[in-house]
């Protein structure tokens, strides 16, 4: 104690109330249902210890042992439900590992909460957030985060490149206004659970194939028009695509991106990825290296950037997943998906094979 006072808190001490702020470590020890005339003495007692009083003569008297059934157990889960019951004035314990509160009409994210470092589960579903502060990747042990039914338009790249990548198991963003997830959402690459329903999407993230301990996604009551190439890649256990105005794909319709000659630009950025040089910021414009992350795979396994052709075929969505919702209300488990050919000759082998 000596010389290790922050401060003292002592404005509701007549009500048996007092909190210590100590400074290593840095925390509150905060004292309730305390008798008010021996608090008073307690903390006497702490002041003159923290400014070097011998301990012998300090005003303290004995302790009579607390009952287990007197001592209070650190908070660990906290629900509130209702606006009424959300604490403006306390602050949150410091223990808590499981936080719900729903229906509060939140329009932005408690900057209390965030300084919750042991959550593992954050439900803030059904409320008014249209925005996530960055500081949600401080939480470094956060595992589940619900936010159904909210007013969120975006989920940012910061929180993907944040501790998330490491912890973030559960994600619910269904009922809310996102029409496109960032790139970098598929480096969470720990999630197993994402719900994406009732949204705006109008496309999934292009590198979708990299969440490889997906096994539950639901993206019902969007509006997307097909799959990205990259989807064949997952292993789901559920999948539920619902309700989209895919596309009736049509392979006869290409869509030609393909520049003859190369250029000098895209014969670099496919050596690059074919032959899997090593590249970073410290060596490329950022620019570039974006680029790089987001190349095509052509069906030959060749990798293109800015120079392909494009089509749609349908994929049974049995592919990637055990049980499948029905994608529409005719029975079908079909879907259109998005394929790349890196050249006309990987596109007229496809072809060839497409008419037999």
């Amino acid at each position: 104690v000596q010389e290790n006072i922050e401060r003292f808190f002592t404005r509701f001490v007549e009500e048996g109330k007092a909190t210590v702020r100590l400074r290593e470590p840095a925390v509150d020890v905060c004292l309730s249902k305390a008798d008010a005339s021996n608090l008073k003495n307690f903390l006497s007692a702490v002041r003159l210890a923290h400014q070097g009083t011998d301990t012998g003569a300090l005003p303290l008297s004995a302790l009579v042992p607390a009952k287990t059934s007197e001592v209070e157990k650190p908070k660990t889960k906290m629900i509130i439900t209702s606006r009424r019951d959300y604490p403006l004035t306390k602050s949150f314990p410091y223990s808590l590992e499981h936080l719900q509160a729903s229906y509060c009409k939140l329009a932005r994210i408690d900057t209390r909460v965030l300084c919750l470092k042991k959550l593992r589960k954050l439900d803030l579903s059904h409320n008014h957030i249209k925005q996530l502060p960055a500081t949600i990747g401080d939480l470094v042990c956060l595992q589940e985060l619900n936010l159904h039914d909210n007013h969120l338009e975006s989920f940012s790249g910061a929180l993907c490149n944040s501790t998330l990548q490491k912890s973030l198991q559960f994600l619910d963003l269904s009922q809310n206004k996102i029409k496109a997830l960032p790139i970098q959402f598929c480096q969470l690459r720990e999630l197993v659970n994402v719900k994406l329903d009732d949204n705006e999407l109008i496309r999934l993230p292009f590198k979708i194939g990299q969440l490889d301990h997906l096994r539950f996604l639901s993206a019902a009551r969007n509006k997307l028009p097909f799959l990205p190439s990259d989807f064949r890649k997952l292993c789901l256990e559920n999948l539920d695509l619902f309700g989209n105005p895919f596309e009736q794909p049509n392979p006869l319709v290409p869509n030609i991106q393909l520049k003859i000659p190369l250029t000098l630009l895209e014969c670099a950025a496919r050596a690059t990825v074919n032959c899997r040089i090593p590249y970073g910021c410290h060596l490329l414009p950022s620019h570039l290296c974006e680029d790089l992350e987001v190349a095509k795979t052509c069906q030959c396994g060749s990798a293109c950037l800015s120079s392909f052709i494009q089509i749609t075929v349908t994929m049974n969505l049995h592919h990637v997943a055990h049980t499948v919702v029905l994608v529409d209300n005719m029975g079908g488990t079909e879907a259109p998906i998005i394929c790349y050919f890196c050249s006309l000759d990987c596109y007229s082998q496809f072809l060839d094979r497409y008419l037999q």
